[in-house]
């Protein structure tokens, strides 16, 4: 019995897979930050949206717990890479640890249990912001040399501040229900006929 609760290599591939998946879809979309401020603004809304769909396909092959949390210490190390710091760390691996600990109380099965726990793992995103609001001067300088225009920069930090970041949160949760929604949808109508869930 024990032995079935363990993650096995099989659990491990799937890992890497739907958290490759999910960490190229959400970089596609931070790329197009690039383009507006907006954007940048507006990855609390598109992120746990567009993700909605494969993190479904991946709730549906999640039978044990550890696999949400791991996934959540890799895009946190992700994010470190790739410029965020260790600010957001905390919250992007209690996101996942949450979430986990929401979908085993429903035994991995439970509808309800399931858009519950990828809203919470959806405030990974927030993470992101962290920079922006806890060291937004430092912050601020390195993106107006980093060669960023200075409109870019000012409209991107009047946009998200100290006081809009508990507002990205709710959005970003909200965001997460109509995205696992979404996803759980679209895998019903197009995956499950084909038997890939």
């Amino acid at each position: 019995m024990n032995e079935k609760k363990k993650l096995q290599a099989r659990d491990f591939i799937t890992i890497g897979i739907f958290t490759a998946i999910l960490w190229v879809v959400q970089m596609v979309i931070m790329y197009l930050g690039f383009l507006s401020p907006l954007i940048v603004a507006g990855y609390a809304v598109l992120i746990p949206i567009v993700t909605g769909i494969p993190m479904m396909l991946y709730y549906a092959r999640i039978e044990k717990f550890g696999m949400l949390t791991i996934t959540s210490i890799i895009v946190a190390i992700l994010l470190f890479i790739f410029g965020m710091g260790l600010t957001g760390a905390p919250i992007c691996i209690a996101a996942g640890l949450i979430a986990d600990l929401i979908a085993k109380s429903g035994n991995y099965k439970s509808k309800k249990k399931t858009i519950l726990s990828y809203a919470v793992f959806s405030l990974w995103v927030t993470a992101s912001y962290l920079p922006l609001v806890i060291t937004a001067d430092s912050y601020k300088a390195s993106l107006l040399e980093g060669g960023y225009d200075e409109s870019f920069v000012s409209t991107l930090f009047t946009l998200v501040t100290p006081k809009t970041y508990p507002i990205i949160i709710v959005i970003c949760f909200v965001c997460g229900i109509i995205g696992a929604l979404i996803g759980k949808a679209v895998a019903k109508k197009n995956f499950e006929k084909a038997g890939i869930i």
